[in-house]
């Protein structure tokens, strides 16, 4: 199996001396995007929901002769992922790189406390606030590396819908969720000075454990999917380790860009939308409202 760090050319980067959180991390890309930084040298903290597995990457990350820590925390809880914060804060001097990986997809409907649908709340307002609760914690040459998807083209963003379950649809939900990615990158690129942000997709990868919620025959196709070689599916497929590859770029390398968007490790352009600097203004004004209310 190839490395996520060879497969994204960055093998030779020392990350002596840095400091990373790569939230989800615990299974799938999350773990891999962990792994290839402690292998580069950088000492990482691990963050999930489940303890057991995460001690265990914790602990494959100190025989690599890294650092490593797993905090716990529910995406789903605004006051767990501020603790996160507190806890990351209360532990460094300064955060080099944060990987915002963490996602999930549910099948079936729900709103959270805030009253937001809950997809959009896992995977756009929790990394949204613990970015913005670490920012004078990352340091000033730091990476902020968000996880999206392409999914996010065929999807469209009106605040109104994520606080309404009418008409819901999973896969649209995720979609949305990953086009608020997109737009929240760009818009933090603009308001913040120092540290780079940008956004990437990391592959299709039906072995991630993202589509655990979703319907049996979603969960089918992916678990059959997961297990054909990668070749017999032109491509199309791919593994956690080659997925992870485009985020370990972006946390490892410097890379010439704030605010961009990448696949396969090139930065290109993303969906239309997703370049509307107004609705990422009120994205980034709306979060903030939810979040803080």
């Amino acid at each position: 199996m190839v490395r996520p760090e060879v497969a994204a050319s960055v093998q030779d980067e020392d990350c002596s001396g840095t400091t990373a959180l790569v939230t989800g991390a615990t299974s799938g890309i999350g773990r891999e995007i962990a792994l290839a930084l402690g292998r580069l040298g950088a000492d990482v903290y691990v963050h999930g929901r489940d303890r057991e597995r995460g001690e265990q990457v914790a602990s494959r990350l100190r025989e690599l002769g890294a650092e490593s820590r797993f905090l716990r925390g529910d995406f789903l809880d605004v006051q767990q992922v501020r603790n996160l914060a507190v806890r990351i804060d209360g532990r460094v001097d300064e955060l080099d790189v944060l990987v915002n990986n963490a996602g999930a997809h549910f099948d079936d409907g729900g709103l959270t406390d805030l009253g937001v649908e809950r997809t959009f709340h896992a995977n756009h307002l929790a990394p949204f606030l613990l970015t913005t609760e670490l920012l004078d914690t990352i340091a000033e040459d730091g990476r902020i590396v968000t996880v999206s998807s392409e999914v996010h083209r065929r999807s469209s963003l009106d605040l109104d819908d994520v606080e309404s379950l009418e008409d819901y649809d999973g896969f649209d939900a995720y979609g949305r969720s990953k086009l608020a990615n997109v737009l929240f990158t760009r818009e933090l690129a603009r308001r913040v000075d120092g540290p780079t942000a940008n956004a990437c997709h990391p592959g299709f990868v039906p072995g991630s454990g993202l589509w655990r919620t979703a319907s049996v025959p979603v969960r089918a196709l992916m678990t059959l999917l997961s297990v054909i070689p990668r070749r017999l599916t032109f491509g199309v497929v791919d593994s956690t380790a080659t997925a992870a590859a485009t985020p370990t770029y972006l946390a490892a390398s410097d890379v010439d860009a704030d605010g961009a968007y990448f696949t396969d490790c090139q930065q290109v352009a993303p969906a239309e939308q997703a370049t509307d600097d107004e609705l990422a203004a009120r994205l980034w004004e709306w979060s903030a409202d939810r979040v803080d209310g």
